[in-house]
Formats: C-alpha cells, sequence, structure tokens
C-alpha cells in the first residue's frame, strides 16, 4: 500500500447527489444534490442520483414528531426518577436487592460497572429482560418453535414451563435467503461431509487444519465476489476485529462511519492507529476528514499519514440503510485513500445475483481493496471472510491473528456454505430464485407498513426494516403483544440505538411466503393501534438537513 501524501485526480464536473432521486412535482426525496466543480458553483436543478448513481437510491430517515420525542424523554424522566427511588428502597433493605453488587472491601478500587450503566440494567434492561434472549428449539427459518418460560420476581429470574410454543413466524432472524432449514440439498451435503470429516478440526490453518474443503470454499467465494483471491475464517466477529489490525498501525488514520458494528470498532481500537468518525451516510462529513487529513497530516509533526483506511458497511444492522457506495468510491479515489468494505448483511441479500452491494450499484470489485463478508446470515451457516488482491489475502494468511492462532472452520459448516453459495450462483442445477424473491418481499413489506403509518427507517431495498418505537414503555409492550399473535420479533433499545430512538427490527427472508408477511402485517396493525405507534406524517427529512456536527474525535495512543 502506497502512503496518501497528496492528493489525487479530480472527480471532473459530474453532479454528485448525496442519496436523492427527482419526485413527484419537483419535491425531493431524501437529500440535495450537490456539485463537486467550482465551490461556489450553485446547482438549482435536479439530476437523477447525481450521475454517479446508476439506479435509483430512496432512504428514508422520517422526522420524529415533537410531541412524540417530548414524551419520549419525559418517560425516560420518570423511569429515572423511580429507579433513584427504587435504589433507595433497596440501600435501606426496604426493597430485596436481586442485582450484582460490589462488597464492602471493594469500594475504595475501581468500580467494576460504569455507574449509569448499571443503573439502567437495574431499572429499565430488567423489568423487559424477557424481551431478549429468548430460548429457540428448532431451525430458525420462516417459523420457529420456542420454549415457554415465566418469572415470578419480574425478570430477574425465569423459570421454564415445559410447553414449547409452536410455529412462531419469525421476522428476526438473519436467514435472508432461507437457507436455514433442516431438509433439503445443503442439509444433506453437510451430513454426508459430517460422516466423512467430523464436526471439528482441532487445528489452525497453518498447522493441521487446512482442509481441501478450506481450499475449495475460498476458491469459490474469490469467484463469486469476482476478486482475485480470498480467505475464510471461523468467525465473523473475529474477522473484522482481528484482520484490521494487520492492515493499520500507529501512524496510519482511519475513518470510520459512526454507526459501524462493534466489530469494526473493536478491530480499529485493537490496530493502535488514530480514529477519527464521520456522521452516518454522510458524504460531506468523509470529505471534510479527508481533506483535513491531507492538509494537515499527523498530529504535532505533520508528516504523511502511512494509510488513510476507511471503514465502511454495506447494509447498516439497526438503520436499514445501504452504503453510498459510489460516492464513497470516488471520495476514496481522488484523496487516495484505501476501502475497507463489511458486507455482512449485504453479500447475498443486495444484488441481482447476490454479490452484495457492490453489484448492487453496478460497480467493480476492484475498486475495493477489502471486500469482507460473513456467512452467518444469507448462507445460513458461520465464519467470515476477506477478498482482495492476492498480495493481500497472503499477507493476511501470515500476519492475521484470526489465521495464525484460530481454529478452521467446521467441514459441514464449509460444506453447507459451499452448497448454499452453489445454489445462489446457479451452479447446482436447481436455479432457486431466492434473491428476487427476498426483493419482492422486501419491498411489499416496507410499502405496507408506510401505508399503514409508522415511521420506517432505511433503504426501500434493504432487508433490514427498522420501525421505530420510541417511548421506553413501548419497547417490552411490543415485544410481549406481537409473541401473544405468535409473531417472533426483535425490539432494540438503548445502548444498541440512540437512547430516545428504540425500534423494532424486522428482517425479511426469502423463506417467508406471502400469507405469513400478510399475517405478521395484520398482527403488527393491530399492534400497532393498540399501541399507538403509528407517528407517520409522511414527512421525509432530507439527509442533509439531519443534525451535523462538524466536530470530531480522536483516538491515539497518545
Amino acid at each position: 500500500m502506497e502512503r496518501p501524501e497528496r492528493a489525487g485526480a479530480a472527480l471532473g464536473a459530474q453532479p454528485r447527489a448525496n442519496g436523492c432521486s427527482g419526485a413527484a412535482h419537483g419535491a425531493l426525496r431524501n437529500g440535495y444534490v450537490r456539485g463537486l466543480a467550482a465551490p461556489d458553483t450553485q446547482l438549482n436543478h435536479i439530476v437523477h442520483n447525481g450521475g454517479l448513481y446508476k439506479r435509483p437510491f430512496n432512504e428514508a430517515f422520517e422526522e420524529t414528531p415533537m410531541l412524540v420525542a417530548v414524551l419520549t424523554y419525559v418517560g425516560y424522566g420518570v423511569l429515572t426518577l423511580f429507579g433513584y427511588l427504587r435504589d433507595f428502597m433497596r440501600q435501606w433493605k426496604i426493597e430485596k436487592c436481586q442485582n450484582a453488587t460490589e462488597r464492602e472491601e471493594q469500594k475504595d478500587f475501581v468500580p467494576l460497572y460504569q455507574d449509569f450503566e448499571n443503573f439502567y440494567n437495574r431499572n429499565l434492561y430488567m423489568r423487559i429482560r424477557d424481551s431478549w434472549n429468548r430460548p429457540i428449539c428448532s431451525v430458525p427459518g420462516a417459523k420457529v418453535d420456542m420454549m415457554e418460560r415465566v418469572s415470578h420476581d419480574y425478570n430477574w429470574t425465569f423459570t421454564y414451563t415445559g410447553r414449547v410454543i409452536k410455529d412462531i413466524i419469525n421476522m428476526g432472524s438473519y436467514n435472508y435467503l432461507g437457507f436455514a432449514q433442516k431438509a433439503g440439498t445443503c442439509q444433506e451435503a453437510a451430513a454426508k461431509v459430517l460422516s466423512q470429516y467430523g464436526a471439528g478440526v482441532c487445528s489452525t490453518r497453518q498447522e493441521m487444519g487446512n482442509l481441501d474443503k478450506h481450499e475449495e470454499l475460498e476458491k469459490l467465494v474469490a469467484r463469486f465476489l469476482g476478486v482475485e483471491s480470498a480467505m475464510a475464517y471461523g468467525m465473523g466477529f473475529a474477522t473484522n476485529s482481528m484482520n484490521i489490525p494487520a492492515l493499520v498501525g500507529k501512524g496510519c488514520l482511519i475513518l470510520s462511519d459512526e454507526l459501524n458494528h462493534a466489530s469494526l470498532v473493536l478491530g480499529a481500537r485493537l490496530s493502535g492507529a488514530t480514529i477519527r468518525i464521520f456522521k452516518h451516510n454522510n458524504m460531506q462529513s468523509l470529505e471534510k476528514l479527508l481533506k483535513d487529513a491531507i492538509v494537515h497530516g499527523q498530529p504535532r509533526t505533520r508528516r504523511p499519514w502511512k494509510k488513510i483506511l476507511i471503514l465502511v458497511e454495506g447494509i447498516y444492522s439497526m438503520e436499514g440503510s445501504i452504503v453510498r457506495l459510489p460516492e464513497v468510491i470516488a471520495l476514496k479515489k481522488k484523496y487516495k485513500s484505501y476501502l475497507y468494505l463489511d458486507e455482512a448483511h449485504s453479500i447475498g441479500a443486495l444484488g441481482p445475483s447476490g454479490r452484495g452491494v457492490v453489484e448492487y450499484f453496478g460497480l467493480s470489485p476492484e475498486d475495493v481493496d477489502v471486500m469482507m463478508g460473513t456467512f452467518t446470515k444469507s448462507f445460513g451457516a458461520a465464519g467470515g471472510y476477506i477478498g482482495g488482491k492476492k498480495e493481500l489475502i497472503d499477507y493476511l494468511r501470515t500476519y492475521s491473528h484470526s489465521a495464525v492462532y484460530a481454529t478452521s472452520l467446521s467441514p459441514p459448516v464449509v460444506e453447507q456454505i459451499i452448497t448454499s453459495m452453489k445454489c445462489i450462483m446457479g451452479e447446482d442445477g436447481t436455479n432457486v430464485a431466492r434473491v428476487q424473491q427476498l426483493a419482492e418481499n422486501t419491498r411489499y413489506f416496507r410499502r405496507r407498513l408506510k401505508e399503514m403509518g409508522f415511521i420506517i427507517y432505511g433503504n426501500e431495498d434493504s432487508p433490514v426494516v427498522p420501525l421505530m418505537l420510541y417511548m421506553p414503555a413501548k419497547i417490552g409492550a411490543f415485544g410481549r403483544e406481537m409473541l401473544k399473535r405468535n409473531i417472533g420479533v426483535v425490539v432494540v433499545g438503548f445502548p444498541a440505538t440512540p437512547i430516545i430512538e428504540s425500534r423494532a427490527r424486522f428482517c425479511l427472508s426469502a423463506a417467508h411466503t406471502k400469507e405469513m408477511l400478510d399475517t405478521a402485517l395484520k398482527e403488527i396493525n393491530e399492534v400497532g393501534d393498540l399501541l399507538q405507534l403509528k407517528y407517520s406524517r409522511h414527512r421525509l427529512v432530507p439527509l442533509l438537513d439531519r443534525p451535523f456536527d462538524e466536530t470530531t474525535y480522536e483516538e491515539t495512543e497518545d
């Protein structure tokens, strides 16, 4: 990798859109057009996706109604007051204290828990803990079986009744293409390999854990992605957290989207590189950081950065948004930086043939320096991969901690990936149109929820569909009411989201039939009326109008 000592060639005079497309009657949909020509040039007309996009790119982030925002803050205020009251009662033994506390002799040491985080866990999370960690006892397919459990002490402990709740429509698993199944081609192939190779490898790739199946998988992944070479890893999270430190280090700069996954954040911190955060999918924020990095260089010494690495995701799993990849690549080329693309949620789920966000935008895989993805979602398996140039992959085989120290992928898991990937590519003769079915389910489900009046975040092509709940009391209520109606959903709150942006997150699958989706939509509509969740006023907020703080922060060893 060369050092980005000066900016590269200009992108040309073509106008760039921050994710906009022309709408009816001249209205704007999620963004304004901005030119890259002279700084003083003001573009007054709409250009379809700015010339960089070959297809419409529509994302919706509807503004939170003022009354809802106020009531949400009031709700957290009431929770906080009652939380302090309950803590007072626990301190004076009026109420039984069931949470983990530090012993008296530890009071002078650094606390084991952050004060607010522990306070939040005691007084809010525990009250609605039944919404999470629900025990599933079946394949995580379109429908699941769930073990029933009850609590007699407000969710501090649970007791299993022995009853199994059957045929719950699963709207929460990342089973995008429906390969999580207990029968079929993938299951038969995995069972055959299990009998031949066993369940585990018991060694690393560099020792006795390199099977012919691993070699076959990596060649297939490289061909699927359209890159020179690829390497597979046993854990998706470790693919990010252990490989980023092998690519950058001290004297390097990482520019990370503010909503990147925890694995990317951990990998960036472990690398020892300087980290600067840009606003989510905001190209003005990213370009400003790139300009500052080129002009000012490293702090104090003002030397050029050794490398500048941009970290982005294909689909953001909490927002349902898709990365503005054409603009990111344009900026990457302009400022001679490098691009690390995490396609955990987009590989298999986007693009005409399921090859991810690069294919979705009609771009070349050569424009992405490091293509990362996981097998845990669209392929119904486990593990992750890195794809790119042969020199990059050869380097990672030697220097990646996940390659040197981690045990290899289990052979049946490898076979599950190989069989499902060949199915997506149409090489097994089945020619199953799973990718197209997922796209149809996604658009139908999103359109119906919007028509009902819910506030839905994200891109219209994203199978991750966040439905905004906002108020803390409605997090648990929504999950419980849906379970009563045999619909399994994932509800999400702080700290996984901003404290006033609690939501339910639906994940669509090609395995969902229209009847299943209609059943789920009917129940969601009823619960929405019951809990008064239909906040939408159908006023979309242009991305550039969302709050933008130009300040950034750095994480350095210094």
